[in-house]
């Protein structure tokens, strides 16, 4: 009873737009008060059609809850690791002419901070599991070449490894889900019990979105900065690349960060007959549902 069927109802918003105010910057500084208070509101108004314009506390109560509370153990998630934070925090790092230790350091903590939380780990496993994930991806990332100012066309071409080292980043940093199994629930929130399969979906899922968010994120900045190095204002001003390129990256993310969010449900549904035997023996549900991650 961790009571996630209250805080992840279906909504009638299209993703997009449900996302789009879910990363409002304000949601980064609301106060733990507040945040108890939309949670209480919610808790007592468990019945009310969340998106009812004529109730706005409802309303907003539950976009606070959504943006700062974890939907598997009801804990805060960090400031630095709301999904809020993403862009403000990785934008600048895209930006750089190759992959830095630092993107995969915060991105490693992003993935697990909001990765599903419904199976059983130590805080120890956390750590050991982040710091071999830090390793690898910085092992990869830093081997990718830097060669922007002789070969811009293979920058260009190069920066997408950013694209495929964050899905990779995102399996390792997840790779508990799919061995230990996450919770899958009815619809009425009543878990039927851990389901590997629904792990290794909620992480495959995930990193595809990834893929999409830095694959796009690197990919056009680094052509429009193709195309600006041969202006004459970059000839006159050649300092200006790194503040085009970073205005570019944020412009692209900030339209890239709902749009992959929104690819896939926050809380997925999943058809029983794919689940594994035992969770199907266990409920005369068609189709169960479970926490994706973001």
């Amino acid at each position: 009873g961790r009571g996630r069927g209250r805080f992840w109802k279906p909504t009638t918003l299209p993703l997009f737009v449900q996302w789009t105010e879910l990363l409002d910057p304000t949601n980064l500084v609301v106060s733990i008060e507040k945040i108890e208070k939309s949670r209480q509101l919610l808790l007592t108004n468990e019945d009310a059609f969340i998106h009812d314009l004529e109730d706005r506390r409802v309303q907003e109560a539950w976009k606070r809850s959504l943006s700062t509370v974890h939907p598997d153990n009801s804990k805060l998630i960090p400031v630095p690791f709301r999904p809020a934070a993403l862009l403000p925090f990785t934008a600048p790092m895209v930006s750089q002419p190759r992959p830095q230790v630092s993107f995969y350091t915060y991105t490693t903590a992003f993935n697990i901070v909001n990765g599903n939380a419904s199976y059983n780990r130590r805080p120890h496993e956390s750590l050991l599991l982040g710091t071999g994930v830090i390793a690898s991806s910085s092992f990869f990332g830093v081997g990718v070449p830097s060669l922007g100012q002789t070969h811009p066309l293979l920058c260009i071409f190069f920066s997408t490894s950013t694209a495929h080292i964050s899905a990779m980043n995102v399996v390792a940093a997840r790779s508990l889900e799919p061995i230990r199994g996450i919770e899958v629930m009815d619809k009425e929130g009543n878990v039927m019990g851990y389901s590997r399969r629904a792990g290794t979906k909620a992480v495959k899922d995930t990193a595809t979105s990834r893929i999409v968010l830095f694959g796009t994120s690197a990919f056009i900045p680094e052509v429009f900065s193709h195309f600006f190095i041969r202006t004459q204002f970059f000839r006159q001003y050649p300092w200006s690349l790194w503040t085009f390129k970073l205005s570019c990256t944020v412009l692209v993310m900030g339209l890239m960060v709902p749009v992959s969010f929104s690819m896939y449900p926050q809380i997925e549904r999943i058809q029983c007959n794919k689940l594994e035997k035992e969770i199907q023996s266990a409920t005369e549900e068609t189709e169960l549902f479970y926490n994706r991650g973001v």
